[in-house]
């Protein structure tokens, strides 16, 4: 199985103790969040777990510690924008602390194994395509053989975050101004040797030098661990999605990055109230079980051809 570490949340930066205490264990509990007294339990043995997808904003925690995952495969998605606090409000200084992470992971892991994601794109008044232009350079630029690939997506809009888009008065480009801004952050890429690949998007974007991309994908996962596996499209994912078929085990408001176009957060209040149960020797994420609950070990296992 690959193991999605996680698209709710960002455990490297806040769960990471949490995380490597449940790899020791053997298994983690994770909620159903649309039935949530139903549980399941995920073995995560090195023998069902084929590779795991972190998914960040700061993996800084998470490395003095990753030697605790030698017996797995991984890789890092590692978002890197250049917003500043009024959008991603708990996000440590770009420059100054983030950039350097990214390097330090990259050399100690490869740099075919930390994705740089420049998304989601926001069109403000502040954030303009020349602003985002500008930002995406000076952060390639020193990025530049550290990563061999950038993933870029636009923002969907969603209940959980229309009101803050809405309140940052974003507004959307053209098919062709987005066309002609797309083939400029595609040509400065390839001027830092990464490829440019766009997720989720409807729009085809291929004659701009931006392949589709597969964040959780085949071809990468079987490249990292060295053989083939027979895995199907994630039926979970929207349509346009890529991405191979993989277990979350995440959990929605408990993320504390604070961005603002965030989907898995309902409310700053749900994302206090959850974090205060976190226990990093739970077998579950920021909760406990109780009486009602019902645990079900899920079938799982490896996918290696």
């Amino acid at each position: 199985m690959i193991l999605s570490v996680s698209r709710r949340t960002d455990i490297p930066n806040y769960y990471s103790e949490w995380f490597l205490n449940r790899i020791r264990e053997g298994y983690l509990y994770v909620r159903n969040p649309m039935n949530p007294h139903q549980v399941s339990k995920i073995l995560l043995t090195p023998e069902v777990v084929d590779c795991i997808v972190f998914w960040t904003k700061n993996p800084e925690p998470m490395l003095p510690r990753l030697e605790e995952l030698k017996d797995y495969h991984y890789y890092f998605q590692f978002t890197l924008t250049g917003y500043g606090r009024d959008i991603e409000a708990n996000i440590p200084d770009k420059k100054e602390s983030v950039i350097p992470t990214f390097q330090k992971l990259s050399s100690m892991i490869g740099k075919e194994k930390v994705i740089w994601r420049y998304d989601p794109i926001i069109f403000t008044d502040r954030y303009t395509p020349a602003y985002h232009l500008q930002a995406f350079e000076q952060i390639a630029d020193k990025l530049r053989g550290y990563t061999l690939k950038c993933v870029i997506s636009f923002v969907d809009l969603y209940a959980k975050n229309q009101k803050a888009m809405d309140a940052l008065c974003s507004y959307s480009l053209s098919e062709k101004e987005l066309k002609v801004f797309a083939r400029q952050l595609a040509s400065i890429a390839a001027a830092n040797d990464m490829k440019t690949a766009a997720c989720a998007e409807a729009i085809d974007l291929s004659s701009c030098g931006i392949e589709h991309n597969c964040c959780i994908g085949k071809s990468l996962i079987e490249q990292i661990i060295g053989c083939d596996i027979m895995a199907s499209k994630d039926k979970n994912q929207r349509k346009e999605c890529g991405c191979i078929e993989s277990i979350e085990v995440g959990t929605y408001n408990t993320c504390q990055n604070g961005c603002l176009y965030c989907y898995a957060n309902y409310s700053q209040e749900s994302v206090l109230k959850n974090c205060q149960q976190y226990d990093v020797n739970s077998p579950i994420l920021c909760g406990s079980i109780g009486p009602e609950d019902k645990i079900s070990e899920r079938k799982v296992r490896s996918l290696r051809s």
